[in-house]
């Protein structure tokens, strides 16, 4: 899976990159079925200070399947929490489009058989 990196009121550095890189990469296993190459834009900040207290980090993933696409986005005291919460929210999702794609094969077989 190809992993686009974008930073909003923050430095990308070497290591947020690779934590993002070992978090969002392997999710396309759940998705082994899909012939296309698929790809995260990930997007990384910090939320203005405007409104809160402190440094309050976001972080938004959205990947493009056949016919959807899943987002996730999480705000975190702690950049590397939010991407955390952003990969256990993105693993559920593909579960469940892969489930929802098997139940489609699954009928429409079964209605090829009546």
């Amino acid at each position: 899976m190809q992993v686009n990196i974008k930073a909003t009121n923050l430095e990308i550095t070497p290591e947020i990159k690779k934590v993002i890189e070992e978090k969002i990469s392997p999710l396309d296993r759940f998705v082994s079925g899909i012939k296309m190459p698929l790809e995260a834009f990930v997007e990384v900040g910090l939320v203005s200070r405007h409104h809160h207290k402190g440094d309050i980090f976001y972080a938004e993933t959205n990947i493009g399947l056949p016919g959807k696409i899943i987002r996730s986005e999480a705000k975190e005291d702690n950049l590397f929490k939010a991407i955390n919460v952003v990969k256990d929210e993105l693993q559920l999702l593909l579960k469940k489009y892969v489930k929802k794609q098997i139940a489609k094969k699954e009928k429409s077989a079964q209605a090829l058989k009546k």
